[in-house]
């Protein structure tokens, strides 16, 4: 067996991306893809647990974006706050959730605050019940402090900012 650290296995999803200088930003990068799969199946089954089988990833986040704080929120508050730049897509959601009666919405003025409903909280209460018991019971035998994960999460918005620029920057080229 090789001492060169270099000699180990890269755990990475495309060999082609982890060649020469930085290659560990490519395990990053698979890190990413398989817990964002690993999270969005979770929010499913999660809500399908708490009581709701037809929604999308998407529309969890919109539910529980809405849901945030008690206070209505506009297309472009939910678009900015979860980072999503194709408003369609939430606008879509949106509809969705108004049509199986998980949110309210008013318009005030030329802009539309959307809230949730007695049955979308309920049913956020039902999803964070089915959290607390699959999901945090858990998390405990991660042996990492409070503290630990909120650094992880500090680089993770951090990381996003870095893709937003370099994103940024491939338009322009």
């Amino acid at each position: 067996m090789s001492k060169n650290p270099d000699a180990k296995r890269r755990i990475v999803s495309s060999r082609h991306l982890a060649d020469g200088e930085n290659w560990e930003s490519s395990e990053i990068e698979y890190g990413m893809i398989i817990a964002y799969n690993a999270f969005s199946r979770w929010m499913t089954r999660c809500m399908s647990a708490a009581g709701n089988v037809d929604m999308t990833p998407l529309e969890i986040l919109v539910l529980h974006n809405c849901n945030h704080r008690g206070r209505g929120k506009r297309l472009a508050d939910i678009c900015f706050l979860l980072n999503i730049e194709d408003t369609h897509t939430v606008n879509y959601a949106l509809r969705k959730l108004l049509k199986m009666e998980l949110l309210t919405s008013e318009k005030r003025g030329k802009e539309v605050f959307y809230s949730v409903s007695k049955a979308g909280e309920e049913l956020c209460d039902a999803y964070r019940d089915v959290r607390s018991r699959c999901f945090l019971d858990g998390l405990s035998r991660l042996d990492m402090t409070g503290e630990e994960m909120r650094e992880i999460a500090a680089s993770l918005r951090a990381l996003s900012g870095q893709y937003d620029q370099a994103g940024r920057a491939a338009s322009s080229l």
